[in-house]
């Protein structure tokens, strides 16, 4: 053994032909990852390989299902916390070692296997050749932490595969299939998933016999790129304009960051460019972004594993039902079957099934049309969905979810009648967006066995799933419910019952600030355009006609039920004004925006006259309003009842709240969620601001809660 570390070994695979075998294999972790120890022990093994005489050549392997999965994000806060300057230093040491064993006297090929991405990609690069397994994957996804790669991975991939390409790969994050890595030269061999590591073998005794000019191919990454002048600016002009239409440099600061440092380094020898590097990195780890997007990741993270504790109780799920067809029982039905769990879909009328086959259809050729699934695929999919008019083989479903219409009564009806026809032990779920389960489980015998499952509509691209325990739900159907979400590839939150559940219950507030600001003479347009350039992916106005204007009515009166201290307003606000009106939205093409089909057969937003001319009887002032009031008084409401939610114990933590608000209704990611968006703006600053507009009422005063975290100088994180 050359080197024997926790994390690191190093011994010959074959000591008469000088071949040594550097392998990652984390003994204390399911998957390898450049933590501290491992980057202690990368220094040791580099200096041991430097004193070694009698080496040829070299593979890096993995012993995990996963080659590399990167840095240690959890580490990485601590770093992110110290000055740029100290990042800096840490930075350049680190790349010190990349560095030194680059330039290894010896040709070195990375064996791929499983997921290659940021430090693992990166430590793919200080190797003159890759070969990657057909299961791989292999990219530089920093940018979605608000970073972006530090161990000189902006430095080599522009020398390994053009400009062009390395902006497009750092700026998107993407992470590469093994043939589109192959294509722009990521990798240089895609072989099977058992032949990698013979095959890294071969391709290294090649090198050592003189088949393959490694010290060419290591060369070029230490020199400046090969394109003059003028090439240059035409790569960084054409790949900054792709870029930023599709990053905000201002949301995402590290992807322009990285634009200017590529742009900064491409012309310097290798060890100048990666202090270049370092120092932009180090700028782009201390923004709010980062630290908003690194905690994102941390709360993603942290919600799957509560979720994964939770489905160590579940029952066994071999078999689903979904009582309602048409589009929504349609897309709960088509993303069981592509997760290959077999679904009945029940409904009263033909006509109701065949929509929801369609739908199912629909969504699966797209995969097809997409290169995503092929035609033998998508009829074995089909085939795992049985479409049904009566109740005969509902002996057999191991949980029935029930999405039938927003309407307490024939819920009650639909879930009794099932009820006395499925196994004791089945679960029965309700996708119910407002509806109280503790109220319709007093319709059952066994409420014990019911629980909400509240999906988000389109359910296939929707990411959440609320699962909601009624006063009587048992551990084992929250349990149950979650293993499903899971096992149909969503992310499950479980929150406690009330009005709205947790999602609806914070996202009425917000239309509820809409319709004040409308009320005062606010610009619907204005609003819109405000709230978006803030981050939302759709302003309120946009997004009520996308949800229904009927749906907002109707969800609006089920919360003033609830709430009515601070959601039941004195006076008609414009959204049921216009649905008065009978404008629904997209739903029938008028709302506050009115709807034509673009050249895809997507329905395109116009500016309405008439929204304008109907509104002006809602509306009691003429104000004006900058966007800061707009912002302000829209994210008040927002965030004030998300920390209720958590005042009344509705759901457990911040992590869970925040992320439920970015999957549920797509609160801008770099700003974290509305808990690290109070935290980041400070807690007496927010508690100020409550003040300042606590005279518009309840909605925007601020929560016990925070007057108690401001008095204590605490933080959500």
């Amino acid at each position: 053994m050359i080197y024997q570390g926790n994390s690191i070994q190093v011994d010959y695979l074959d000591q008469a032909a000088g071949i040594v075998e550097f392998r990652f294999d984390a003994k204390q972790g399911s998957v390898n990852k450049f933590d501290k120890q491992t980057n202690n022990e990368f220094v040791e093994a580099v200096a041991i390989l430097e004193k070694s005489s009698n080496i040829k050549g070299l593979v890096v392997s993995s012993a995990k299902k996963v080659f590399i999965a990167g840095a240690d994000i959890g580490e990485f806060v601590e770093y992110f916390k110290k000055p740029a300057d100290e990042l800096y230093t840490w930075l350049l040491q680190i790349n010190d070692a990349f560095n030194r064993f680059e330039r290894l006297p010896f040709p070195k090929v990375a064996a791929v296997n499983g997921a290659a991405l940021g430090g693992g990609c990166e430590m793919t690069l200080v190797c003159e050749y890759r070969v990657a397994g057909v299961s791989s994957q292999i990219g530089l996804p920093e940018t979605k932490l608000g970073i972006f790669p530090g161990f000189g991975g902006s430095v080599r991939t522009p020398r390994l595969i053009g400009i062009d390409n390395a902006l497009e790969a750092i700026a998107i994050g993407k992470a590469y299939k093994p043939a589109d890595a192959l294509k722009i030269g990521l990798v240089d061999a895609v072989v099977a998933d058992e032949s990698v590591m013979d095959s890294a073998v071969d391709l290294l005794k090649k090198c050592i016999d003189g088949q393959f000019d490694w010290q060419a191919r290591r060369q070029e990454k230490l020199e400046p790129v090969k394109l003059n002048q003028i090439e240059q600016t035409m790569a960084f002009t054409t790949a900054k304009a792709m870029i930023f239409a599709k990053a905000n440099p201002k949301q995402y600061p590290a992807v322009a960051l990285a634009v200017e440092a590529i742009e900064n380094h491409v012309n310097l020898p290798l060890d100048e460019a990666i202090k270049v590097e370092a120092a932009a990195f180090a700028k782009a780890a201390t923004t709010p972004q980062a630290a908003a997007l690194v905690g994102l990741f941390l709360n993603d993270q942290a919600v799957k594993k509560l979720a994964k504790d939770y489905s160590k109780h579940a029952l066994d799920i071999n078999e689903a039902a979904v009582l309602g067809a048409g589009i929504m029982g349609g897309g709960i039905a088509y993303q069981a079957a592509s997760k290959g769990l077999p679904i009945m879909m029940k409904d009263i009328k033909n006509s109701q099934l065949e929509l929801g086959m369609s739908e199912a259809s629909k969504l699966l050729a797209k995969e097809v049309e997409r290169g995503k699934s092929t035609p033998e695929k998508m009829g074995r999919t089909l085939s795992l969905i049985r479409p049904t008019l009566n109740y005969g083989d509902f002996a057999t479903p191991d949980i029935v979810i029930e999405a039938v219409v927003e309407n307490p009564a024939v819920k009650e009806a639909v879930l009794s009648e099932v009820e006395d026809l499925v196994k004791d032990d089945t679960i029965l779920a309700s996708n119910t967006s407002t509806i109280s389960i503790t109220r319709l489980a007093k319709s059952l015998k066994r409420p014990e066995n019911f629980v909400g499952m509240h999906f988000f509509n389109p359910v296939h691209r929707m990411p959440l799933v609320e699962v909601i325990r009624g006063e009587k739900t048992s551990d084992e159907a929250v349990a149950t419910t979650v293993a499903l979400a899971q096992k149909m590839g969503k992310t499950p939150i479980v929150v406690n019952d009330c009005p709205g559940f947790l999602v609806n219950r914070v996202l009425f507030p917000y239309f509820g600030a809409f319709d004040l600001l409308i009320k005062e003479g606010a610009d619907f347009v204005q609003i819109d355009k405000t709230m978006e350039k803030f981050g939302w992916p759709m302003g309120p106005a946009y997004l009520i006609d996308v949800v229904g204007l009927d749906t907002g009515v109707h969800g609006a009166k089920v919360m003033a039920e609830g709430f009515a201290d601070r959601m039941k307003p004195d006076y008609k606000g414009s959204i049921e004004h216009l649905y008065e009106q009978g404008r629904l939205g997209q739903k029938n093409g008028i709302g506050f925006y009115k709807y034509e089909m673009d050249k895809k057969g997507k329905p395109k937003k116009l500016a309405d006259d008439e929204t304008y001319a109907l509104l002006k009887a809602v509306q009691t002032d003429a104000q004006s309003f900058d966007e800061q009031a707009i912002i302000d008084r829209m994210m008040l409401a927002f965030c004030n009842e998300t920390v209720r939610c958590l005042e009344d114990g509705i759901v457990a933590s911040a992590a869970e709240a925040d992320m439920a608000m970015i999957m549920g209704v797509g609160f801008p990611p770099f700003r974290g969620g509305p808990c690290r968006y109070i935290d980041q703006l400070g807690v007496a600053n927010y508690v100020a601001l409550c003040d300042r507009y606590a005279h518009l009422g309840k909605a925007y005063q601020a929560p016990d809660k925070l007057r108690q975290m401001c008095d204590a100088g605490e933080t959500f994180y």
